[in-house]
C-alpha cells in the first residue's frame, strides 16, 4: 500500500506541527517507509486532522472517483484541486449550507443550488448533502492503519502513547458525524485486506445504540493519555466535550425518537437517562476543571461577543481549526473564505451576504430584560423608524451575529434600502432612480431573490480587506467551546430534573451576553439559549433534528424586512417580507429526514447494508 501526503492540507489543521511538514512535499511513499520514520508517521496524523476538520458542509463529499481495496468506503481517492472541494470547503463557501438547512438563514449564493431544494423537496435518495460517508470511512481507515502500526513503530513509547489516543478520539469524532447522519454504520476498528473474511469486507450496519456507545466508550478510554488542553489538536478537555455532546444526542434520540429497522436507527427510551447522566457529567467535569472560561475581556458586550470569534486563544476556546491570513487556493497558506463570502459590500466581487438570516432569526434574540425579542409586525408597519428604535434594548448577541440596515461596517453603515420616499410621498422604487442624489436603492444584495434584510456579523473580521481571493480570512473556526459545554450541561440537567443546576449554567451564559438572568428555567428556555449563543455554528439543523421538532420549525414560510427610506426625516418604511423562500419554495421538512440515505449507489457497493426509511 501507498500513501499520498497532502501535506499543505495537514498544515491547515496543525499549526502545531510546522516544524514536521517544512519540508518538501512528498510524493508518493512506500509503506514500510512510512512506519518506520517518525517524522512521517507525525505527518501522517497530521493529514488526518487536516481532513477531519474540512467542513463536509456543502453539495458531496470532497473524496472524488478512484480506486481503493474497501467495498464499505466505494471508490475514492482524495483530489483537493477538484472544483466540488472548493465549493464545499472552507475555501469554498460549503460551510454555509448547514445554517442555510436550518430556520437561521436562507442561501443567498445558493451554492451548487441545494440548499432551498433540500429545504423545499427533501433530501433525495441519492443524498448529496452534508455527506460524511466517503470521506469518514476513507479516513477511518487511515486511522486505523496508524493505530495499527505505530505501536511497532520506532516511536518513543510516551510520544506513541498520546499519538495513539489522537487518533482514536479522530476516530471517534468520525464515526459521531456519520452517526447524527446516518443513525447504525458499520463499525470498523481494524483495518481491512481484500484476503478478510466477506463478513468483514462487507459488514453490516451497527445500531445506532452501538455507535453511540463505542463514541463514548473510545472517548473514555483515551481522555487520560491526552494533554489537558491542547488548542487545534486532541486533548481531554476536548475527548469531553465531544463525549458530552455525543451523549447528549443520543439521549435526546432515545428520548424523543422512534426505534425502527431493529435499531439500526433509534435507541430504546430506556437508555435515555443514561446517556443524559454522561453528558451531564462530562461537561460538569470540563466545568469543574477550570481549564476554560467565557471570553469577557471587553466591557461593551456586543463587542465582546464579536471578540470571542476573531481574537486567538482565548480562554472559551477549547478545541479549533485553526486559519492564516493566506490563501490556501494559492498553496502553502492556511485561510479560509469566511470574511469573503459573509461580508457585505465593498466586495471585489460587489457580493458578498452568502446567507440570508431570517426575521425569524432576528426576532428569536430577546431584549435585554428577558422579555421576547418578537416585533410586532403590523405596528413596524405603521409610520416612519429609526433603526435605534426598532432594536431597542436588544439582546447585545444581536448587535453581534447579524448586521442590518445601519449596522456599521468599516467606517460606513450598512444599507440595505429599497425603495425611496420623496416629500411629496411619491415613492421610487427602481434600482436607476434618484432624488436628489439620494439612490432610491442602497449598496447591498437586495434585488430579485437576494435580501431578507440580514446577513451574519458573527465570526466576521472587519480589519480584513476585501480581497481578491475567496481564502483570505484568517480566524480560527471553533469546532468546541466552553458556552456550549454550559449548555450542554444546562440541557443534560434539565432532562434529569436538575433544574437548580441548569438555571445556574444558563444564567452564566446570559451574564456574559449582557442580558437579565433567569429566575427560573424550562426546557425551552435551554433551547432558546442554544439557539441564539450558538447561532450560525452549525448546530441548529441538527438540534432540531435530534429534538425532533423539525417537522415543526423547519417547515412553513420565513420572513424578511423591507426598508424604505424616507427622504425628508432620514428615516424607514418597514414593510415585512412574507414567503421569503419564494411561495412555489416553502420549506418543508418531513420525517424521513431525520436521517440521510444509506443511497443505491453504497447498497450497490454493499449488499448487507440495509436503506434508511423513506428512500
Amino acid at each position: 500500500m501507498k500513501y499520498l501526503f497532502y501535506l499543505s492540507a495537514a498544515i491547515i489543521i496543525l499549526t502545531s506541527c510546522t516544524k514536521i511538514l517544512d519540508k518538501t512535499p512528498l510524493n508518493t511513499i512506500n509503506d514500510e517507509v512510512v512506519w518506520n520514520d517518525t517524522t512521517l508517521i507525525n505527518a501522517f496524523l497530521a493529514e488526518q486532522y487536516a481532513l477531519s476538520s474540512v467542513f463536509v458542509n456543502g453539495c458531496s463529499e470532497y473524496i472524488q472517483s478512484g480506486t481503493t481495496s474497501s467495498p464499505i468506503r466505494g471508490s475514492i481517492a482524495w483530489n483537493p484541486s477538484h472544483i466540488d472541494y472548493l465549493y464545499n470547503s472552507e475555501q469554498g463557501a460549503g460551510f454555509t449550507i448547514v445554517n442555510d438547512l436550518s430556520d437561521e438563514s436562507k442561501p443567498v449564493w445558493n451554492i451548487c443550488g441545494i440548499a432551498d431544494k433540500v429545504k423545499a423537496n427533501g433530501i433525495t435518495p441519492e443524498g448529496g448533502v452534508l455527506e460524511w460517508w466517503d470521506n469518514g470511512y476513507y479516513i477511518i481507515r487511515n486511522l486505523n492503519q496508524f493505530i495499527q502500526r505505530v505501536p511497532a513503530s520506532p516511536m518513543e513509547a510516551a510520544i506513541a502513547k498520546t499519538r495513539i489516543a489522537e487518533a482514536r478520539f479522530l476516530r471517534a469524532f468520525q464515526y459521531f458525524e456519520m452517526v447524527k447522519r446516518y443513525g447504525g454504520v458499520p463499525l470498523i476498528i481494524a483495518v481491512q485486506n481484500l484476503t478478510d473474511p466477506t463478513d468483514l469486507l462487507y459488514p453490516k450496519r451497527n445500531t445506532e445504540q452501538e455507535v453511540y456507545d463505542f463514541i463514548i466508550s473510545e472517548l473514555e478510554t483515551i481522555k487520560n493519555d491526552l494533554p489537558v488542553t491542547n488548542y487545534s489538536r486532541a486533548s481531554k478537555t476536548a475527548a469531553l466535550a465531544l463525549e458530552s455532546r455525543a451523549a447528549l444526542y443520543a439521549g435526546s434520540i432515545a428520548k424523543y425518537g422512534t426505534i425502527q429497522l431493529d435499531g439500526l436507527i433509534g435507541i430504546s427510551s430506556t437508555a435515555a437517562n443514561r446517556y443524559f447522566e454522561i453528558a451531564y457529567a462530562t461537561a460538569d467535569s470540563i466545568i469543574q476543571s477550570h481549564t476554560n472560561s467565557l471570553y469577557n475581556a471587553n466591557s461593551n458586550k456586543a463587542m465582546n461577543f464579536r471578540e470571542l470569534f476573531l481574537v486567538k486563544h482565548n480562554p472559551e476556546m477549547i478545541f479549533v481549526k485553526e486559519h492564516n491570513f493566506t490563501s490556501a487556493l494559492s498553496g502553502g497558506g492556511a485561510a479560509w473564505s469566511y470574511d469573503f463570502v459573509q461580508r457585505p459590500k465593498p466586495h471585489a466581487w460587489d457580493l458578498g451576504m452568502a446567507e440570508g438570516a431570517y426575521l425569524e432569526m432576528a426576532e428569536a434574540f430577546q431584549l435585554i430584560n428577558g422579555s421576547p425579542g418578537k416585533l410586532d409586525r403590523n405596528a413596524i408597519q405603521q409610520g416612519l423608524w429609526a433603526m435605534d428604535d426598532l432594536w431597542k434594548d436588544k439582546d447585545p448577541r444581536f448587535f453581534a451575529t447579524l448586521y442590518t440596515q445601519g449596522t456599521l461596517w468599516q467606517g460606513g453603515k450598512i444599507d440595505f434600502h429599497k425603495g425611496l420616499l420623496t416629500p411629496t410621498n411619491t415613492l421610487f422604487e427602481n434600482k436607476a432612480d434618484a432624488y436628489n442624489g439620494v439612490a432610491a436603492w442602497g449598496n447591498q444584495n437586495i434585488s430579485g431573490d437576494f435580501g431578507t434584510g440580514f446577513g451574519v456579523l458573527k465570526y466576521l473580521d472587519e480589519s480584513n480587506a476585501i480581497g481578491t481571493t475567496w481564502s483570505n480570512s484568517g480566524s480560527d473556526y471553533i469546532i468546541f467551546r466552553y458556552a456550549e459545554v454550559l449548555l450542554n450541561f444546562a440541557e443534560a440537567a434539565m432532562e434529569l430534573g436538575k433544574s437548580s443546576d441548569a438555571l445556574d449554567a444558563i444564567n452564566q451564559v446570559r451574564n456574559r451576553a449582557g442580558i437579565t438572568p433567569l429566575t427560573a428555567v424550562t426546557m425551552n428556555n435551554v433551547r432558546q439559549e442554544r439557539r441564539v449563543e450558538l447561532a450560525f455554528e452549525g448546530h441548529r439543523y441538527w438540534d432540531v433534528r435530534r429534538w425532533r421538532i423539525a417537522e415543526e420549525v423547519l417547515s412553513g414560510s420565513n420572513s424578511g424586512l423591507r426598508y424604505i427610506l424616507d427622504y425628508a426625516t432620514g428615516k424607514y418604511q418597514i414593510r415585512v417580507l412574507t414567503d421569503i423562500d419564494g411561495t412555489n419554495n416553502k420549506p418543508n421538512f418531513t420525517s424521513a429526514e431525520y436521517y440521510f440515505p444509506i443511497t443505491l449507489k453504497r447498497i450497490a457497493a454493499n449488499p448487507n447494508l440495509l436503506e434508511n426509511i423513506g428512500y
